[in-house]
């Protein structure tokens, strides 16, 4: 039977990280404890700032939303992963193949988009700090993140569509962990080009956009910070910045050695290996780039500690 786009190929095989056997075991229970370590650490940070109002800020408010995100791109990619290593054949129907790397677009661009509105409240925060309150209000931040969903979802949209419409004949073995865009464009037996000339607008814009705006708004910080003399202001500015500065690296830094390793000229074992970073190292990093050295949470999970004690 075909699908709708004319596609014979009803389900396919995820290959996996590795097809070395004696790899399987130990890396299901590491991956398996990078699971569990991402859901607890973003759920809790999640729960953390709910529960307590002096994190009630748009800075918090946005990682808020971050958490959100590592914790929904944690949920739909690594149990399907941890699959691939208990199992002899991971099968995928089409259907459900489509529907995960629609998530994962949808996750990934609107954490693009969430890192750049990040970046623009902390440059209100440095450079403007006595409009901070007016200019980032419950409503700004609102429409900031009610956007960056706006945008992963036309993101996802775009992705999701232009592989829908492809037809896939006899192969249907994906090299990879999980449904993506460079994989099952090597699959498809129909004309590519156009497809992956949208891939390419799509992530180039995304990538350009949020890139630019992130780079403007240090730049300005960067400027700020070199007319303040003071030992105290330039620590302060650090402390502001520097989970972000952190996040965005290795959010992006994953992102683009994928992107690369993963094109025609590029191999796709490497390609796996980078995109482990962004799909399970980073959700699982920030809830403790954001927590560790960060006073306020320190002090909410203290609180909320002796609140179940009591």
């Amino acid at each position: 039977m075909a699908t709708e786009n004319g596609s014979s190929v009803m389900e396919f095989i995820l290959v996996g990280l590795t097809d070395q056997s004696q790899l399987q075991l130990p890396l299901f229970f590491l991956f398996f404890l990078n699971y569990v370590v991402t859901v607890v650490g973003n759920l809790s940070l999640i729960t953390l700032i709910c529960l307590n109002s002096h994190l009630h800020t748009p800075m918090y408010f946005f990682i808020f939303n971050l958490s959100f995100i590592d914790l929904c791109h944690s949920l739909i990619i690594t149990p399907k992963m941890l699959m691939n290593f208990v199992s002899e054949q991971n099968i995928i129907s089409f259907t459900e193949c489509m529907t995960q790397l629609f998530f994962f677009c949808f996750f990934v661009h609107s954490e693009c988009y969430v890192l750049t509105a990040m970046a623009y409240d902390r440059y209100v925060a440095i450079c403007k700090p006595l409009l901070y309150t007016i200019t980032m209000s419950p409503q700004v931040c609102s429409l900031l993140m009610f956007g960056s969903y706006v945008m992963g979802l036309a993101g996802a949209m775009i992705h999701t569509g232009d592989m829908v419409r492809l037809s896939f004949c006899d192969l249907n073995t994906i090299s990879h962990y999980m449904c993506d865009i460079f994989p099952l464009l090597q699959l498809s037996c129909s004309n590519t080009f156009a497809s992956e000339l949208v891939e390419s607008i799509v992530v180039s814009t995304v990538v350009i956009i949020s890139s630019f705006i992130i780079f403007i708004s240090y730049a300005l910080i960067l400027s700020s910070v070199f007319h303040v003399s003071s030992a105290q202001g330039w620590s302060k500015a650090f402390s502001t910045c520097g989970s972000h500065i952190v996040t965005v690296g290795l959010f992006y830094g994953s992102g683009l050695f994928t992107h690369l390793k993963t094109s025609p000229a590029g191999s796709m074992g490497q390609g796996k290996f980078f995109s482990v970073f962004y799909t399970n190292i980073v959700p699982m990093l920030n809830p403790l780039i954001y927590s560790l050295r960060n006073k306020d949470v320190k002090c909410a999970l203290k609180k909320t500690l002796k609140r179940i004690a009591n």
